[in-house]
């Protein structure tokens, strides 16, 4: 199988504390990956680092084997929902044509196939009566599902997605963890960063487990061992009785 991802001596830091240290890993294309973790960890450090939102101190990152810069139209990025300013004056339908720049040529402005698509994607996401609506206007999961037809119309084969069922409905979770699955049915790769230890077995193939080191990597069952989850969590019990392991 080809590999989607690697990442080799990760470290960054914040203000000079070391936040992400000596992260190594890789994954297969066609995966769905969950990033586990305590609070504080480097969950979403990693990811941003991977795509470079965050400066790394070093690390060699390659995607498809090559460098990130070189697939930058081929990653669509799904950032936390606190991190997006909902009182810009754009529409629902607008957020996802923004999906469709990276396939434009300089200068270009999205057309009508553009904009079939992009409406095809919102129909994918159940979203599809609300596209002239304000973002700000949406429920949170209502939210969600515009960011993931932006990632969607971007046709790209990696997606990363960072705290996504957050403060979001049943409903809406249900719906963008189904679409992840079809994604990666169809080969793609996707990276969540998760926090709900209840649903990791449900939802991913492989994860990876971090505490500013990286723990363990590998299928579901391999990194969901007692010892492996203790040393990740340290102690903190609530989070690792939701998965019934051990202590």
């Amino acid at each position: 199988m080809e590999e989607a991802i690697t990442v080799r001596n990760l470290y960054v830091s914040y203000s000079g504390n070391e936040v992400v240290r000596d992260v190594s890993f890789s994954f297969e294309k066609g995966n769905l990956i969950g990033i586990i973790g305590p609070n504080g960890a480097g969950k979403s450090t990693v990811m941003k680092a991977i795509l470079g939102l965050v400066p790394r101190d070093k690390g060699d990152i390659t995607i498809h084997g090559m460098s990130v810069n070189k697939m930058r139209k081929q990653i669509a990025y799904v950032p936390q929902r606190n991190n997006i300013d909902w009182d810009f004056p754009i529409t629902v339908l607008e957020t996802v044509l923004i999906g469709t720049y990276p396939s434009l040529g300089l200068f270009h402005r999205p057309g009508k196939t553009e904009k079939k698509w992009a409406k095809d994607c919102l129909k994918k996401v159940g979203m599809e009566d609300y596209s002239h609506r304000q973002i700000g206007e949406l429920s949170g999961g209502q939210q969600q599902r515009v960011f993931l037809a932006r990632a969607l119309a971007q046709k790209a084969e990696m997606f990363f997605l960072d705290e996504p069922f957050v403060g979001i409905d049943v409903s809406s979770e249900e719906t963008i963890i189904n679409i992840l699955k079809e994604l990666r049915d169809a080969g793609e790769t996707v990276l969540v960063v998760h926090h709900d230890l209840s649903k990791v077995e449900a939802y991913f193939d492989e994860l990876l487990l971090l505490n500013k080191d990286m723990i363990e990597c590998g299928p579901v069952q391999q990194v969901l061992q007692p010892e492996l989850m203790t040393k990740a969590y340290e102690g903190q019990f609530t989070f690792l009785e939701k998965i019934g392991v051990g202590v």
